[in-house]
């Protein structure tokens, strides 16, 4: 989490966000899979990386460097992690914003063991130095150590064993071309579907002691977002509710139950997403609506609606943006249950877009 954007606070305060706090990193060093075979989901990713690896194994080498790009908390560091196993290497943990200098990465770099995998997380916010000094290690392991300043500053070349770098981003956009260009293989992870959301839920109950059944399972997981990460904290808050207020089994009944107290309901829209629709249905008709005034009808900050609760929204097919403002779709008035106006600032627009 970066402390100075201001929306990281909203995003870790919410139970459906992405971002994961202390006792998130916590749970899931305990559940995650520790072999591509129980990893769930992903199956195009699975197959890729491990025809890579077991190749790489066969021809005793180090696997080439991985670029990992996705969301938060569909299974980027416990890629990482499966791939060190999988290559028997022991695996090295850092960020991008950790390495602020050059010298930080060639301190890292430097103490690699032969094979070793380095997993550089946010790897999109690293300096633009360390980064410059990341191409030639990646290339020809290898980087030059400045000794001195001014002209008498000397380059002394550090030869490095082969090691595998791990990059996981979420930006990949943000990545130079020649940074992205010397990663082996890359790939792109999606959101997932229920029913693999489902399968985590059910894993992840095992794992945790948990009695659930299947329609229970496919409660959490409709509410998920399409997100591991928030199936799993979602189905720790369903467990304390099943323990407190049922006979400790979580059903359907008792999924539904325990996330209408946490203000989750059955697309995964939280108080925050409800309150962003319901403002731009009821106040503004559908809109076209600004970002600031949506933002000021909300009482909250610009950036928080359009990087917390926005893309979500847009992704259920429930918001759209627009050059002249956001505006909501037809599917929007039928989730809150509410009648499109025939006529008011919303419904020339609404025409336009979607021809109702």
């Amino acid at each position: 989490m970066n402390p100075d954007d201001p929306t990281a606070a909203d995003t870790d305060m919410r139970l459906v966000g992405p971002a994961a706090d202390g006792e998130d990193q916590a749970v899931e060093a305990a559940l995650r899979p520790r072999s591509l075979g129980e990893f769930v989901g992903q199956e195009r990713v699975r197959e890729q990386l491990d025809l890579v690896l077991r190749a790489a194994l066969a021809r005793g080498a180090t696997a080439d460097h991985v670029l990992l790009s996705g969301a938060p908390g569909l299974g980027k560091t416990t890629l990482s992690m499966i791939i060190a196993a999988e290559m028997n290497a022991p695996i090295r943990i850092t960020s991008g914003p950790a390495i602020q200098h050059a010298g930080d990465l060639a301190a890292i770099l430097s103490s690699l063991q032969e094979g070793e995998v380095l997993f550089l997380d946010e790897i999109h916010r690293m300096s633009r130095p360390a980064e410059e000094m990341l191409y030639m290690a990646m290339e020809d392991f290898r980087v030059d150590v400045i000794v001195g300043k001014g002209p008498g500053a000397t380059a002394i070349p550090l030869e490095l064993p082969p090691f595998t770098l791990v990059g996981a981003t979420t930006r990949a956009g943000l990545l130079p071309p020649p940074l992205r260009d010397r990663f082996g293989f890359t790939a792109h992870m999606e959101f997932y579907d229920p029913a693999e959301l489902k399968r985590v839920v059910h894993r992840s109950a095992s794992l945790l002691d948990v009695e659930i059944d299947t329609e229970g399972a496919a409660e959490i997981a409709g509410r998920s977002r399409g997100t591991p990460r928030i199936a799993n904290r979602l189905l720790r808050r369903v467990r304390d509710y099943a323990q407190v207020k049922a006979d400790g089994r979580i059903d359907r009944e008792v999924a539904a139950a325990a996330l209408a107290v946490y203000e989750v309901d059955g697309r995964g829209l939280d108080r925050l997403d409800r309150a962003v629709l319901g403002a731009l249905l009821r106040l503004f008709g559908g809109g076209p609506v600004g970002l600031s005034t949506l933002a000021v009808a909300v009482g909250e900050e610009r950036e928080t609606v359009e990087e917390v609760a926005e893309p979500f929204l847009v992704r259920e097919g429930l918001l759209a943006r627009t050059p002249r403002g956001r505006i909501a779709t037809p599917a929007a008035w039928t989730h809150l249950g509410l009648v499109p106006p025939q006529q008011g600032p919303g419904a020339g627009g609404q025409q336009g877009l979607f021809g109702a």
